[in-house]
């Protein structure tokens, strides 16, 4: 299966650099840059026991389709995430297999003042990416898994010989000179938990697992077998007591959609108290009076009730199951990265 072919920079390889360029899977139709975590990638090869080579974009001038913090991860012939729709990939992947052989980092410059004229940006930017090693062993990225389990944010330092992974937050990336050295931080994963077993919310669940969610689906007392369709987790409590097991943070949205108020409300009252990033109730809008009457009721504050979607999404989209869940998880996505945007 060839990679893009034309757009790869022509030099020395040995057979591993030719074999990784030239049989990435689905390199015809790349659809692994839809996975834009490579954590998941990552802890796939360690738990092979397989080392793995990770490519950060860490410096942008000009257009770019990506920023400073996307990555790539090569393992084997495969590959995780992207950095320009098609441009450079394959050769980023040529290089990668030379570190992978070598263990020696690499900086890659494209575009606007690259010695490499024969590959070109379509957007005539200039990208500049910085590919590691990671060994199968290395403390320092099952330390990055270790907080992703716990759903705490880190920072990855590397100069491509000494790494690091520490808590803490801070921009995406940050880099410097003489000596090179950067720092990218890793948020825990989006988190969306939806309750409810209607076609709507059967949507929105749908929805958030094809875009890129740890989904969990919520349905009371609803069938023991799992849902016709991949979802991270299958509970069948109440909300409240689901979202209470399941811990919530600023990484985390909620939509209450079982259309029952004994479910619906004891929901969002929890997630609106314990840090829910976002949090939407779907209902008839003439509904929402007493809604938000029970919820004072039941102790809700007016600043907790202001963060409350009642009629959660994008309006106009129509009223189809897959019309509400793309208005939602658009709706969900813009409070999550609003939330979670660091200076």
């Amino acid at each position: 299966m060839a990679i893009w072919p034309g757009k790869t920079h022509h030099r020395q390889t040995d057979g591993m650099a030719e074999h990784m360029t030239g049989a990435i899977e689905e390199a015809d139709w790349p659809i692994f840059g839809w996975d834009d975590d490579i954590r998941p990638a990552l802890r796939e090869a360690m738990n092979a026991g397989r080392p793995a080579v990770l490519a950060t974009l860490y410096r942008v001038e000009g257009s770019a389709p990506r920023g400073p913090g996307a990555q790539m991860l090569f393992d084997g012939n495969k590959a995780s995430g992207y950095f320009s729709g098609d441009c450079i990939e394959g050769d980023v992947a040529s290089h990668a297999a030379e570190v992978m052989a070598d263990g020696k980092p690499r900086h890659l410059h494209y575009g606007l003042g690259s010695p490499w004229i024969d590959i070109r940006l379509r957007c005539g930017g200039a990208l500049y990416v910085f590919v590691e090693r990671i060994e199968a062993h290395s403390n320092a990225a099952a330390a990055v898994l270790e907080y992703t389990e716990k759903r705490q944010p880190c920072l990855w330092s590397s100069d491509g010989t000494l790494q690091k992974a520490a808590p803490g937050e801070g921009p995406v990336l940050t880099y410097g000179e003489a000596p090179f050295c950067f720092t990218r931080r890793f948020d825990p994963p989006r988190r969306l938990v939806v309750s409810g077993g209607d076609p709507g919310a059967l949507a929105v669940a749908r929805m958030g697992m094809l875009a890129g969610f740890e989904t969990i689906l919520i349905r009371p007392d609803g069938p023991e077998t799992p849902p016709p369709f991949p979802v991270s987790r299958y509970m069948r409590e109440e909300p409240a007591d689901a979202l209470a097991r399941l811990g919530l943070d600023k990484w985390t949205a909620y939509v209450g959609a079982t259309h029952e108020d004994h479910h619906d409300l004891g929901g969002c009252l929890h997630a609106l108290r314990h840090g829910a990033a976002y949090v939407g109730m779907i209902g008839a809008r003439s509904r929402a009076e007493g809604r938000l009457a029970a919820l004072r009721a039941a102790g809700a504050s007016d600043a907790e009730l202001e963060r409350l979607e009642l009629s959660p999404g994008i309006r106009g989209l129509g009223k189809a199951p897959w019309d509400v869940a793309t208005g939602i998880v658009a709706a969900i996505m813009a409070a999550l990265t609003s939330a979670n945007k660091c200076a």
